[in-house]
């Protein structure tokens, strides 16, 4: 592995996970020398808990944070906004893996929904058309199934009871994928073995993630030095405004200071807002790259309801992969079904502790008891639909609690949007008729879960004045700044972000390699 000394300006990448390490193994497969910084271990394949609860405080982000809104979050989970990973790979490492593209519309949601009440839509300062080529090649890197020629994965029990309830209420676009966990070898990685839930990390190595695949590839060029362990506290600045350094704690609480000529920061929506935010200064007031009080704003984080169906036969869930298939038809614009934009429907298993804690969070006595007792012949669905960007959700510096470096931690504000309610709403219901028509003698709609969809908090836009970035990531403030994860999403459509991440992160890294040959930056 490449050692990069600390006063050798290099290109500084904050944070490993989609976002982070696609553009570290694109820029040193380009011959750029790269330090990563990850806050997080290093936790490979082998290392993984077969243990749901163990895996959770083995692989999450479980530094403090605090809550508001009226999101039920704020009640159930409150120091719990997001379920993401702090470890190499980041929570590429913990997804299920559903991978299917924006549709066109969506990245012109302002021009296509119209004026939305209390919604802050914008278009994208980008396209569908120049994002394919993109998509390909993410696609392509991650193996996703129904893609390039790659096999389907076969169904689960789970799927089936899925597709057999979407074919007999009239869906047509029903599928087990695209999804990136391979059905056969690809790229040097196995084929499934259909060992249940990955939430908690895959120990075979069948399912994609930048620890298996990105980081191996980008530490095999010699010129990636990643540094572990290693939580950035602030980005400095010159007098001139550029970025030009970043100041981390090692495990042990020691401060170091990397000299940067790039700053990328991939740290997922909340914590990007909230390094941001810390790295205030004389020149930046309100936080790095804030000029225009868009930093932590327009947080999204997907609709995430689900609803668990009981059966007077097994399903068996938990067999198979976890994310086995997806239904597309509701995922379209159609206002007369009062709302804007759409969503997804998608196969979801939990393990027996883990559906006790999420799935009625607070519950207890005989509607409980029925819940967990019918486990065995329950099937689970997950609703990921569009939900609307608002300036008053927002991530901001908590005034009330302090991390382990004795800095602010991030507070996550957010409240439903009514086009939000109402999707959600409509989703479960039809979630219901769906497993109804197979049979269903019971169904539980079960609230949002702590979020792993984060989005929008430094989001693009063609005027500086609407958002943090332009159309490459880059600060429109900084211009040796960049972001690289979910935060540049201007909106976040029904699709799971994870693909869009990767094909973005693939399109910046391009635009760097040619803007540093041509000593633009």
């Amino acid at each position: 592995m490449k050692s990069i000394p600390l006063d050798e300006a290099a290109v500084v990448i904050i944070g490993s996970g989609a976002g982070g390490g696609t553009l570290a193994y694109e820029l040193t497969k380009a011959g750029i020398e790269c330090v990563v910084l990850e806050a997080g271990p290093y936790l490979k394949n082998e290392d993984y808990e077969n243990d749901e609860w163990k895996a959770f405080h083995q692989m999450a982000w479980l530094d403090p944070r605090t809550t508001s809104g009226s999101w039920r979050i704020a009640r159930d989970f409150p120091a719990l906004p997001a379920w993401i990973v702090k470890a190499v790979g980041g929570t590429t490492t913990h997804w299920s893996g559903a991978t299917p593209r924006f549709k066109d519309y969506e990245f012109k949601a302002r021009s296509t929904y119209g004026e939305v009440e209390g919604a802050s839509l914008l278009d994208w300062p980008i396209t569908l058309e120049e994002m394919e080529p993109y998509y390909d090649r993410a696609e392509i890197a991650m193996g996703s199934t129904h893609r390039h020629g790659r096999p389907a994965l076969p169904a689960n029990n789970n799927y089936k009871v899925f597709a057999n309830g979407a074919e007999r209420v009239g869906y047509k676009l029903y599928a087990t994928g695209p999804y990136a966990t391979n059905a056969e070898p690809y790229d040097g990685r196995p084929a499934s073995i259909q060992d249940g839930f990955n939430f908690q990390g895959d120990k075979s190595g069948a399912k994609w993630s930048i620890m298996v695949r990105e980081i191996p590839r980008a530490l095999e060029t010699g010129l990636l030095d990643l540094r572990p362990d290693s939580h950035v506290v602030r980005i400095t600045h010159d007098p001139s405004g550029r970025a030009d350094g970043v100041i981390y704690a090692d495990k042990d609480g020691q401060l170091h200071r990397q000299e940067a000529k790039i700053v990328c920061v991939a740290g997922n929506s909340i914590e990007t807002a909230r390094l941001l935010l810390l790295s205030d200064s004389a020149m930046f007031p309100k936080g790095l790259a804030n000029s225009s009080d868009q930093v932590g704003r327009n947080y999204m984080r997907h609709l995430t309801g689900s609803v668990y169906a009981r059966f007077d036969k097994p399903v068996r869930m938990y067999r198979g992969e976890t994310m086995a298939g997806i239904i597309a038809d509701e995922a379209q614009h159609d206002p007369s079904r009062g709302f804007v934009g759409g969503y997804y429907m998608e196969t979801i298993s939990l393990g027996p502790a883990f559906l006790a804690a999420f799935v009625e969070p607070g519950a207890w006595g005989p509607d409980f008891t029925r819940i967990m007792e019918a486990y065995a012949n329950t099937a689970g669905m997950w609703i990921v639909g569009e939900d609307m960007p608002q300036a008053t959700n927002r991530v901001t510096l908590s005034q009330t609690m302090r991390d382990q470096w004795d800095l602010p931690v991030a507070n996550v504000h957010f409240d439903d949007h009514a086009n939000d309610v109402a999707m959600r709403n409509y989703a479960y219901g039809k979630a219901e008729k769906l497993y109804e028509a197979v049979g269903a003698t019971g169904c539980h709609r079960t609230p949002p879960y702590p979020s792993t969809h984060n989005l929008g908090t430094c989001r693009m836009s063609e005027r500086p004045e609407d958002g943090v970035v332009d159309r490459w990531g880059r600060a429109h403030d900084v211009p040796n700044l960049f972001v690289s994860d979910g935060s540049v999403m201007t909106t976040g459509a029904a699709a799971n972000p994870t693909l869009t991440i990767v094909a973005l992160a693939i399109r910046q890294a391009e635009y760097i390699a040619a803007e540093l040959k041509r000593g633009n930056l």
